[in-house]
């Protein structure tokens, strides 16, 4: 199979189904957003964080391309058996390594400040990339149906990535940064 297809050289691109669209349009947006991030988690991998870390980037990783899918496939073309979709599984994932994290993160009782170990820089930079492709989805939202668990994913995986920048500064013993206004 070829790289190139050569019908992307005008300026759009298939959605799932085979519908074309700019390039420019709202859902490649949010999709894109959703590879970028998937990108950025691969930097903070590179890092050679810790283990445990590791581990829930990879699983976050996969997540994010079935997130991709999920944003790059209007609703009405799904079809169950050929597109994953992001499920209540993939938040309770998220909801559930965040509660483990907060039982050994100090209580955050001030802002912190993006930073600590270079991972945890990282993963605040990933942070703000979903907080960006969250905008974009619930934006998408109000022109055509996304559904509601890929916002629900998104707007928890925000969540997640600073927990998981607070856990990664912990576990690199690296003390976080208060916020003095």
């Amino acid at each position: 199979m070829k790289i190139y297809t050569k019908t992307g050289d005008e300026g759009e691109t298939s959605l799932f189904g085979g519908r074309r669209v700019p390039k420019f349009s709202l859902r490649i947006e949010a999709y894109g957003t959703a590879d970028e991030l998937n990108s950025q988690i691969g930097v903070v991998r590179s890092l050679k964080p810790k283990p445990e870390i590791d581990t829930l980037l990879e699983k976050l990783q996969s997540d994010l391309f079935i997130l991709g899918t999920d944003l790059a496939t209007p609703v009405q073309e799904r079809e169950p058996e050929r597109v994953r979709r992001i499920e209540s599984g993939h938040i309770s994932f998220l909801e559930d390594a965040i509660d483990r994290m907060e039982e050994r993160l100090p209580a955050l009782r001030y802002f912190v400040l993006p930073g600590g170990s270079p991972a945890a820089a990282q993963i605040h930079a990933a942070r703000t990339i979903c907080r960006k492709c969250e905008r974009l989805a619930v934006k998408l939202e109000k022109e055509e149906e996304v559904g509601k668990l890929p916002l629900v994913f998104l707007n928890r995986l925000s969540d997640f990535l600073f927990v998981l920048a607070r856990y990664a500064n912990l576990l690199d013993g690296v003390s976080e940064t208060i916020w003095k206004p």
